[in-house]
Order: structure tokens, then sequence, then C-alpha cells
């Protein structure tokens, strides 16, 4: 980003190290090797399993010096300016979630040794911002560390990298950068303390909503235009033909830049809400009775949560977005699909259709998933497990392109048919090569409902089978098999359930992203109207929307009506031209990895419910529309 000497030290080359000997790295971009860097995943530094952001940016440098100094850590941002708009910090040891507040630079509050340090947009840090660790304060300066501004090694002992000075007057404590084209935003400090502090910066309503647009029909979809040579379009074209949806093939749907924004920070944050519910679910077998997993499962289930909480590669959020905000439905957090649409499907469908306006929120979503697969536990021969379905044709050969790109090598299996036990009981596939690792699109509810049957023999320990006279293997006998490493891990059984949305709302409630959920029907419930849920549902089935008049305006039916059920707070989605909209975003290694829409013409989005092209605009070109 800068250079203030001749002496550039090459592209991560250690030049010293901060306070609590946290390496200090040289980002000179400008000297680095190619071969050591071959793409975007050899960029991604982690500490463990825990991810610190691109080397060797300043973002990595202090999410770093938190983890390691403090072991607390902020979620992930796109650029260096958007942490000033966080209000929380994760403790990694037990996934608490702390208070982080902001201090506009002029304070009244005085900046803190282990405070960050952040810079708007602009100047040196164009577009990006800078954030930096206040390391020292005196009376008339402060000393801080970073990276991404100097490339030069630090003096022997020198534990900072620039000295800013401080004013201090009677309104407060001012710090002059020392580039006089940057702006600093202020510091932010881990504490529940809000005297002086700036309160969540809101966006406008106006920004949240969802506009339909159209392209010029010059008939660019009257003939085919995916490519039938290609094993995944063809796939698609197989269960979807050529369309994206049942209706206008030509319209599209716009959101603001901060729309995408705050969308990014809502997936970032709930991510690790849910994780702390999960974490809290798992302590408490009162709360783990609500979610009707059988108890002979517990102890696996809890082993889960411990040795592979950090290995979910990707999960989907479901979200209600208008000019009321922005409120989070649930998290399919197991076996979440709609990422073949999102990504390759609709870049295709855009550079058919002619359109260069806005960009794909997914366009990104390969590139991360392959990442996330690189830093992930899994072996090197993985076994794609799909249903013998046509959407699933698809998302699993997608999947595999991901790995693929990974450096991985894979085989797909279609159902159950393609394996059985070898001569020492081990698990193969048709050609001899045992199965030890496992990414699925099965649910884990399928499997829970095989144990449920199963359970009624009175066995020690799970029923799983090492052979069988006609060598049938059960979807149990393979992902609950002990040998055998699968994606997504089985706690995440937990957040995908909806019992773990009144368990949110008892830990964060009011939260601004947040439906007031319950496992019983409230008077306050009642007023607002609700949704009732099945707790394992999928898909949109066996779901009633009730109306604050008692009128149900909805109802779905389907294999779910059995399972418990609980209540959620009624916020339909928004009905644009004749669709009602509801907003996904991925999550992709814990973090954001793009968004994308769906549609129906009803109030409740389903398994067959449309897709939609989806694009994101300048806050100016949106308004504009």
């Amino acid at each position: 980003m800068l250079e203030q000497s001749n002496k550039k030290e090459p592209f991560g080359t250690l030049l010293g190290y901060a306070p609590g000997g946290v390496a200090i790295y040289s980002s000179d971009y400008e000297k680095l090797d190619s071969i050591q860097y071959p793409d975007d995943a050899a960029f991604r530094s982690y500490s463990g399993h825990e991810y610190m952001g691109y080397k060797w940016q300043c973002v990595e440098f202090a999410r770093r010096f938190l983890f390691l100094n403090y072991g607390i850590v902020f979620t992930d941002v796109g650029m260096a300016h958007e942490i000033f708009s966080l209000r929380f910090l994760r403790q990694v040891l037990n996934e608490a979630i702390l208070p982080l507040q902001a201090f506009a630079n002029g304070s009244k509050k005085k900046p803190e040794a282990g405070a960050l340090l952040i810079w708007d947009d602009g100047g040196v840090f164009d577009r990006t911002g800078h954030v930096a660790i206040i390391t020292d304060v005196f009376e008339d300066k402060i000393r801080i560390a970073e990276q991404n501004v100097i490339h030069t090694r630090l003096p022997i002992g020198q534990y900072w990298t620039r000295e800013l000075v401080m004013i201090a007057t009677d309104t407060g404590y001012e710090l002059q950068d020392t580039f006089d084209d940057t702006i600093i935003l202020g510091w932010m400090i881990q504490t529940e303390n809000t005297e002086y502090s700036l309160p969540q910066p809101n966006v406008s309503k106006s920004l949240f909503a969802i506009h339909s647009a159209h392209i010029e029909n010059q008939g660019q979809f009257d003939s085919d235009w995916l490519d039938a040579k290609d094993s995944l379009e063809n796939a698609y074209i197989q269960a979807a033909g050529h369309a994206i949806s049942h209706d206008d093939h030509y319209r599209y749907f716009t959101i603001s830049e901060s729309a995408e924004q705050e969308l990014i920070r809502a997936t970032n944050e709930l991510h690790l809400m849910y994780l702390h519910a999960t974490d809290k679910v798992l302590k408490d077998d009162n709360l783990l009775l609500n979610f009707n997993i059988p108890e002979i499962l517990w102890p696996r289930l809890r082993l889960s949560w411990q040795q592979r909480r950090y290995q979910m590669i990707s999960g989907r959020l479901d979200f209600c977005m208008d000019k009321r905000g922005l409120k989070v439905y649930e998290y399919n957090a197991d076996s979440a699909s709609c990422h073949t649409e999102a990504g390759p499907i609709l870049q295709k469908w855009a550079i058919q259709a002619g359109l260069t306006k806005g960009t794909n929120p997914s366009s990104g979503l390969l590139n991360s998933l392959a990442n996330s697969w690189k830093h992930s536990d899994a072996q090197a021969f993985i076994h794609i497990m799909q249903d013998n379905d046509s959407e699933e044709n698809y998302h699993a050969l997608f999947m595999q392109k991901a790995l693929i790109q990974a450096g991985f090598n894979s085989k797909i299996l279609r159902g159950l048919n393609g394996l059985k036990w070898d001569r020492q009981g081990r698990l193969v596939d048709d050609e001899g090569r045992q199965v030890t690792c496992v990414w699925k699109t099965w649910a884990w509810e399928t499997v829970l409902e095989q144990l449920r049957q199963e359970s009624e023999a009175q066995i020690a320990g799970l029923p799983i089978r090492t052979w069988h006279p006609e060598n049938s293997v059960r979807l149990i006998d393979v992902l609950l098999r002990p040998e055998v490493t699968v994606f997504e891990p089985l706690w995440t059984v937990i957040p995908s359930n909806k019992a773990i949305l009144p368990v949110l709302w008892s830990l964060f409630p009011n939260h601004r992203y947040l439906l007031e959920s319950t496992f019983e029907l409230n008077e306050n419930l009642i007023k607002k109207g609700y949704a009732i849920k099945p707790i394992a549902g999928r898909r949109g089935s066996d779901i009633q929307l009730v109306s604050s008049k008692e009128q149900i305006l909805d109802k779905t039916v389907g294999r779910f009506a059995k399972q418990e059920n609980i209540y959620q707070e009624l916020w339909c989605l928004p009905k644009v031209d004749d669709c009602y909209l509801q907003i996904c975003t991925f999550t992709v290694g814990g973090h954001y990895g793009g968004s994308c829409l769906r549609s129906d013409h009803s109030l409740v989005i389903k398994g067959e419910s449309d897709m939609q092209p989806l694009r994101v605009l300048t806050d100016e070109e949106f308004l504009k529309e």
C-alpha cells in the first residue's frame, strides 16, 4: 500500500514483533513470489483452524494480534474500514460473544493500549481503509503496530511501527496521522461501558428495498444458451431446462451495495450467534431434549462439536429484507443448496442476457468453497454422496468442481447401491476403495429418522452394520461410522434444527436480526401473528402462517407434520411485482460467501420455488432506478 524507504523487504519477510511476540510481515506485493503464492488459497492465513485474514494485510495482523494475546477475534470484513461498524468480538475458547465499543476520533474516551485504531476509506488508504493496534498511550502521542504500511525491518527491540500525535483538549482526544490525506475514524475497545461510544450505524431504509428490472428482449433466450457438453451445465439442463425461473426470463432484481454490506455483517454475526447457541445447547441436557435427537447419539454429537466445530464447509441463511430492515428466518447449516444456480448458472445467464449492470454477489462462491476445502480436515479422496435426485446431480457436480480446484480426488455416489462391505467388514465402493471421507447432500435428519427406527432394538451402542447377508448398506451405516469423516459435521444438526430459534432469542433478546421465537405460543406472538414451524422441517414443508387476526395466511404440507413445532414472530416476505422474495446468503468456512434471491407466488419459499437473477448496484445507481 505504501513505501517509506527504498529498503523494501520481499513479501512475507519478518519485519519485527508487536507486543506479545506477534510477528509483523512485509506486504510488498511488488516482490511477491508467484510460485510460493500460486492462487487465492495460498494467501489465506490461519492460526490452527482460526482464519486470520489475507497475508499480510492490516486486517490479518489485527485479528491475529487479538487472537494470540486475548483469545478473541472480530468477524470477517471485506475492507478494514468496515470494522468500525462491528459491535462484538468472539471469544474463541467458548464461542462467547463480547461487546465491542467504537469511539470517534476526538472522543472524551481516551485511547487504550490493545485497542483497534480504524481509518476510513480515502487517501493512502483509498477504498480499503486501515486498521492498527494501539501499543502505547502517552500524554501527547500514541504508538501503533500494523501491517501493510511499512515494508522495512524494525530496529531490534522496537515493537511498534509508527507514532501518532495525540492532542488532548477539554472536548476529547484527537489523533493525527503521519499522512495528510487520511481520516482516522476512531478506536475500538472491548468493554460493556457504552459511555461516549458510538451507536450501531444504520443503513437508510430505502437502501434495503429490492427492485425489479428488465433487460431488453432481443431473443437472447429463444434458443438453448447453456452448454450441454459441460457436465455441470448438462445436469442443470436435465433438471430445469434452459431456464432460471418459470416466469419472465428477462427480469432480474437489484439490491444496493449498502444492503449487501449489511447482509455480509448479518451473515458473519449470525453464524457466530448460532455457534454460541449450539454450544449452549450441547452443554444443557434439558435444552437438547427439545431437538428430538436420540439420546444414544448425544455423546457422539458432543464429540463432533468438540473436535470439528471449525470444519463446516457451507451453509445458507434465509432472510427477509425490505424497508423494515433485515430479519433471519433460519439457518440451513447441514445440507444447504442453491450454490450452482447462484454461482455459475446466473453468471452464464448474465453473459447470455448481455447484462453488465451491477455484479453477481455469488460470483466468488466457487473460489471460496475451494479455499474452505483446502483448509479443512478432509482426506485426499472424498466420496460425494447424493440421492437419486436431479437437483442433487448438479449440486454434487458443483461441489466436485470446488474439490478439484482445491486439489482433492473424488467420486460421486448416487444412492447407496454402489457401497458394500469387504471381507474385513470395511465399507468400500464398487471399485473396492474404502470410504473414509464423505461430503453428503442428505440431511442429518434422514439419518436420525433411521436411527429412531433402529433404536427400538435393545442393543448396546449405535446400530451400525459391518456386514449384511445381501450386502445392503444403509445411510446410517455410512454417516455414523466412526472411521468416516463427514461434511457437514454431525454437530450441524443443531443449528439446522428450528429448536435453535427459541434458544437464540433467549440468548439475544430483541436482537436486530432475530424474530421472537418460542417453544410455546404466547400472548405476544398471538398479537403480532406467528409462523408455526416443525423443528426439523425442510424445503418449506408443513409451515403455517397465522395473522394477528388468527387467519391462516398460508399453509404448506409435507412429511414433517409429526415433528414438534416452534413458534416464530410473523414477518412476511416483501412482494415485488407478482413475487414474494426471500434473500439467502451462503456461509463458507463460517464467513459470508455470497447471496442469492428466491421467489414464489405464495408467502412460503419451498423446494420448488424459483431462483431469480440478482445484481448488486452502487447506492447511487440503486436510488436512481
